[in-house]
């Protein structure tokens, strides 16, 4: 199938949006109250689905602007790549390696890597560079549209992660035509209590041609893991009986997904695709402890580093100025 079920729009689900759905926190003990219950929704269609599409999480404006920072930033990532490959460690994720296809770790610095190259060796930063040298932080304003007092996605993770969730990966997973299709997996190994919940956002329309991502619709549950340990005709009779969804979003459009669901990024046709970026993030359920089993894509020097919270109580300073 393509698409995803209903659920609301900007700050509440997927496909038709519902009444009510989104606001603004500010406006009062009401809309407040009204995005506490519209997340709740939310939380437990996600505990059933596994899955929820978001539409309209992230404006327009913000989400053209993170584009053209993420490229520009996988640009100069592989430039310094290629002067010095030690740097893939620090710049790439999970699947840095795979053709046409880049997980880039993504800096919080105003000027991104540039700027954080810069602070690694004591420096400031060139001039020459827009980005470092002006006001621009369109990662920064992303976050705070997503993330903030009033961000369309924060009431949905205080519900499944509490603000006590680590934030566990920040990335950009862009792909290009001609990239292959991954293989249908799980993020991580199957516990009963979800470790981790994942963002994907979409910064352009995203068409079946340029390989959207497919999920298994409730096969983030312990049946569902166990058939897809088994055999081969046990997987192969999962696969045909799965609710599968192709997730074809519109600009500014993101799914939240729980890590342990079934799910596979598809091929980016080499002649009818295109450029598909998608911003990457998760924050960990501080109710499993250990080792999950799953090393996400983050700046090293952010890994451990941060709660839903702490990202919450930096985006308030930062748009304070």
């Amino acid at each position: 199938g393509t698409g995803f079920g209903g659920g609301g729009g900007g700050g509440g689900g997927g496909g038709k949006k519902k009444k009510g759905g989104g606001g603004s926190g500010s406006g009062g003990g009401g809309e407040d109250e009204q995005r506490r219950r519209l997340a709740e929704k939310q939380a437990d269609r996600v505990r059933r689905d596994g899955v929820l599409r978001v539409d309209g999480a992230l404006s327009s404006e913000t989400t053209d602007a993170l584009r053209e920072h993420i490229l520009t930033q996988r640009d100069l990532a592989y430039d310094d790549i290629d002067r010095n490959p030690a740097m893939a460690r620090t710049y790439l994720g999970v699947e840095g390696g795979r053709k046409n296809r880049c997980d880039l770790h993504l800096s919080l610095l105003r000027g991104g890597i540039a700027a954080a190259a810069a602070a690694a060796s004591g420096g400031e930063g060139s001039d020459d560079d827009d980005e470092s040298a002006g006001t621009s932080h369109p990662l920064a304003d992303a976050l705070k549209e997503l993330l903030g007092d009033d961000g369309t996605l924060r009431p949905l993770y205080e519900e499944l992660v509490t603000p006590d969730g680590e934030f566990y990966e920040l990335a950009a997973v862009v792909t290009d035509p001609g990239s292959d299709r991954q293989m249908i997996h799980p993020d991580l190994p199957y516990q009963s209590d979800a470790p981790l919940y994942v963002i994907f956002l979409a910064l352009q329309d995203v068409t079946e041609k340029m390989g959207p991502t497919t999920f298994l619709v409730k096969s983030h549950t312990a049946k569902a893991c166990e058939m897809f340990s088994g055999g081969t005709e046990s997987k192969d009779e999962q696969l045909v009986k799965s609710d599968c969804r192709l997730a074809t979003l519109r600009k500014g459009d993101a799914v939240l997904f729980d890590a342990r669901m079934l799910h596979c990024g598809g091929g980016n046709d080499a002649e009818e695709g295109n450029t598909r970026a998608m911003l990457n993030f998760s924050f960990r359920n501080p109710k499993v402890n250990g080792d999950i089993g799953y090393k996400g894509s983050m700046m090293p020097g952010y890994v451990g580093a941060m709660t839903l919270r702490d990202v919450g109580e930096a985006l308030g300073s930062y748009g304070g100025g």
